[in-house]
C-alpha cells in the first residue's frame, strides 16, 4: 500500500462526495462536506484526500472557526475525516490528521478542535476541550464531554490564556452536527 495525500480542488468534490459516502455508509457526512466545500464562511479551509495509487481511500476537512472574543486567534475545526472500509484501521486516518495538522501549522493556526472519538483523536494530541474552557456550538451531550477536543498546534502557544466558545462556518452551525 502506497497511500499519497493532496490538497484537493473544485475538481474534486465528486470523488469526495464518494469517499464521505462510502466512509459512512450513509448521506449524511457526505452531504455535510459538500455544503461545507461551499461555505464562503468556512474559508480557509482544508481539504485533503488520500489515495491508494489511482483510488481515493480518505479525505479530511478542516474549516475555519473563532472564539468568541478572542478574533485574533486563527482557529479550525476538523470534520469530516472519512476512511473507505476495506481501507479503516491501517494508518490513514492518521496520517491525513499528521498532514492537516502540519500544514495548518505552516499557515500559522494556533488551535483545532475536533468533535470526535474520544479513544482515537487523543492518539493524534486532541485533549478534552471543555476542562480548559472551550465551549463547543452547541452543548455536547451529557456523557460525551471529553469527546469534544482541542490542540494547539505550537507546543509554546499558551493555551490556558484562552478561553472561550467556538463558532464555526455557517453550515456547521446546526445543533444536529454537534451530537457525538
Amino acid at each position: 500500500m502506497n497511500i499519497t495525500i493532496r490538497e484537493t480542488t473544485s475538481e474534486d468534490n465528486e470523488t469526495i462526495y464518494q469517499v464521505e459516502k462510502r466512509a459512512f455508509g450513509e448521506l449524511d457526512e457526505a452531504d455535510l462536506t459538500e455544503k461545507l466545500l461551499a461555505d464562503s464562511s468556512a474559508k480557509p479551509l482544508l481539504s485533503l484526500l488520500a489515495y491508494d495509487e489511482d483510488k481515493a481511500v480518505g479525505h479530511i476537512l478542516f474549516t475555519k472557526a473563532v472564539i468568541a472574543n478572542q478574533a485574533q486567534l486563527s482557529v479550525m475545526i476538523l470534520g469530516p475525516l472519512a476512511v473507505v472500509p476495506d481501507y479503516q484501521k491501517q494508518g490513514i486516518g492518521g496520517l491525513l490528521i499528521r498532514e492537516g495538522l502540519r500544514l495548518l501549522k505552516a499557515e500559522q493556526v494556533e488551535l483545532v478542535f475536533v468533535l470526535g472519538h474520544i479513544d482515537y483523536y487523543p492518539k493524534h494530541g486532541f485533549k478534552p476541550a471543555l476542562p480548559m474552557g472551550f465551549q463547543a456550538p452547541y452543548p455536547v451531550e451529557k456523557g460525551k464531554e471529553d469527546a469534544w477536543m482541542v490542540q494547539a498546534l505550537d507546543s509554546d502557544f499558551p493555551i490556558d490564556q484562552y478561553a472561550g466558545t467556538v463558532r464555526c462556518c455557517d453550515a456547521f452551525m446546526q445543533p444536529e452536527y454537534w451530537r457525538e
